[in-house]
């Protein structure tokens, strides 16, 4: 009887179907050197009716491969959304140019118009940067609302080109009656600094339109952060702000500072390793207490702020009823000064907001040294941006060019072979934010012996679709062939939904549903997006329905829907396979 109702369910909930018109080769490892290695792709392509997203990440793909697949995309009017990162992995450099080329010429010949263009982890430098060009001015560029160039090693040359597409295109589109919308931005690690980001701090004030902006680690230090500064103040729709390991000091923080308070959409601050200092985290402060009423997460470690700043930035906060997590980690504070921030937060009943602080650096020395040369650091700097724009229109850009090919040479030293794309490396380890941001096998490995920990901390366990999309993104990185990082993923894991399940208030139905509408199984009334399933979150899920935390009951749902039909699940045959029978078999022995 119950598995009757169950079944009934499963019809009930398939029948409100899922979006189509994607395709998807992503994480198959694919070595697509010639045409011949892709005439799978391209007859499905040719054969798939009113394709929409086309998903190439996690494979390589040669100049050949690239131009069979343009060849096939040149009659898909209907295109929207180009998932393209990490697919150049091993190519020559000179190789990238000429595949971007063809592809993005191909989705102009159909006429198409996006509305996603993914093209991060590509190593492609500024020679990249210059091949999507003639794109982004294009008409299929004018609906563009996506825009994800993350650890593309653009360079100051490179933003300086983007900038320039992104406004042409926004005139060309203006002109037309339908001005270029950008609502998300993303160009973490592509060193643009100072130079790169005024630029991007251009197109970004013209747009007015942007609604996440994320460029952490990019080099920016505070005439590049004022200039991005006075740009979003004129993005009145901007929720998240990730700026994450550039250098404010004092005089970016208190223009960023002055530039919030025109803001009321804000819900994320991630202003972490940007060396805000205490007079700027005070200056934020104020802003926090007199606006951003809807602000969820602000996250001002690794500053060096002192007792007095962070207590400001505590007594801001308070009012905040949307507020979901408050980091002041990484500063100096001192073992009084993080009690004191403590019994704060806890008296003012917040102190569950407040995240860790076992990284506190310790009160300062006096030393009024250090501001002296803080002065003298931002003298220099601006001497050099004043000698740089004698020659900013025409010699800057060729400037920057040698620069990035300078790098490319040391790089070369290293290899007998033509320049690789390979991505930069990190400067520190990522935290847990970069990891759900990003997640990768390497980047969970770097969070350490304490990482299951810390990764519990960060997840938001009273919200079950938070839970669910936190499950998929640390099981998406599971390797079977490599016991470490396997290891790694389930310990995680096991934490996060241990923790939620034996939360009295989480509530395991809507767990078990919120998961199935990321699996692309059921559709969600609030138009939920899909992801695009691994065999990895198959295998943890496994895994994870063998665990005494885990609902019996909804192991005939999960069950139910496994047997089922589905395009999400194509990929994943082996996986999806193992699944099912452990479901049968649980079901069979309760």
């Amino acid at each position: 009887m119950a598995t009757d109702i169950v079944a009934q369910l499963a019809d009930s909930l398939a029948k409100t179907g899922v979006e189509e018109g994607e395709l998807s080769y992503k994480g198959q490892g694919r070595k697509l050197d010639n045409a011949q290695s892709v005439e799978e792709i391209v007859k499905e392509i040719e054969g798939f009716q009113g394709l929409q997203a086309l998903r190439l990440e996690g494979n390589t793909i040669g100049v050949e491969a690239a131009q069979a697949i343009a060849k096939a995309l040149e009659t898909k009017s209907q295109f929207k959304c180009c998932y393209w990162s990490d697919m150049f992995t091993g190519r020559l450099r000179s190789e990238i140019p000429l595949a971007l080329n063809c592809l993005g010429d191909a989705v102009m010949a159909a006429g198409a118009r996006l509305s996603i263009l993914d093209l991060s982890d590509n190593a492609f430098g500024p020679d990249g940067v210059k091949a999507i060009e003639r794109l982004l001015k294009s008409t299929s560029c004018h609906t563009l609302q996506e825009l994800k160039l993350n650890n593309c090693g653009m360079g100051i040359g490179g933003g300086k080109i983007l900038a320039a597409a992104l406004i042409e295109c926004h005139k060309k589109s203006s002109a037309l009656g339908a001005p270029l919308r950008l609502k998300v931005f993303i160009a973490g690690r592509n060193r643009l600094e100072n130079d790169g980001a005024r630029a991007l701090a251009q197109a970004f004030q013209l747009m007015g339109s942007l609604e996440e902006v994320h460029m952490p680690q990019n080099g920016i230090n505070h005439p590049g952060v004022t200039a991005l500064a006075t740009a979003v103040q004129h993005n009145a729709g901007l929720r998240v702000l990730n700026l994450n390991d550039n250098t404010f000091t004092k005089k970016g923080a208190i223009a960023m500072a002055q530039a919030l308070k025109h803001l009321r959409s804000v819900q994320v601050i991630n202003f972490g390793d940007c060396l805000v200092r205490s007079e700027g985290a005070i200056a934020i402060a104020e802003t926090v207490s007199e606006g951003l009423p809807i602000l969820k997460e602000l996250n001002l470690s690794f500053g060096e702020i002192t007792e007095e700043a962070a207590l400001a930035v505590a007594h801001a906060v308070k009012s905040k009823t949307h507020l979901e997590k408050l980091d002041l980690n990484g500063n100096s504070l001192g073992d009084e000064g993080c009690e004191a921030l403590k019994e704060a937060m806890d008296s003012m009943k917040i102190g569950d907001l407040l995240g860790s602080l076992s990284d506190d650096e310790g009160e300062p020395e006096e030393d009024d040294d250090d501001d002296d040369d803080d002065e003298d650091d931002e003298e220099e700097e601006e001497e050099e941006e004043e000698e740089g724009e004698v020659t900013d229109e025409e010699e800057g850009v060729e400037e920057d060019e040698e620069d990035q090919e300078e790098e490319e040479e040391e790089e070369e030293e290293e290899s007998t072979e033509e320049k690789v794309s390979t991505p930069a490396s990190a400067p520190r380890p990522p935290d847990v934010s970069s990891f759900l941001s990003f997640p990768s096998p390497d980047k969970l490995l770097k969070l350490g012996a304490k990482r299951a920990l810390l990764i519990e901390e960060q997840v938001d366990i009273s919200d079950a679709m938070k839970t669910a999309e936190a499950f998929l993104k640390i099981a998406s990185v599971y390797k079977e062939e490599n016991e470490e990082v396997k290891t790694a993923v389930l310990d995680s894991v096991d934490a996060v939904l241990r923790k939620a399940f034996s939360t009295p208030s989480f509530q395991g139905y809507d767990f078990v549903s919120s998961l199935l509408v990321l699996l692309g199984l059921i559709k969600s009334e609030d138009k939920v997006k899909p992801v695009r399933v691994v065999p990895g979150q198959l295998r943890a899920l496994e895994h994870v329905v063998h665990q005494d935390y885990f609902p019996q009951e909804s192991v005939a749902v999960l069950e139910a829907f496994m047997s089922r039909n589905s395009k999400a699940l194509e990929t994943c045959d082996g996986a999806r396979s193992s699944l099912q029978s452990t479901l049968q078999r649980l079901q069979c022995e309760s």
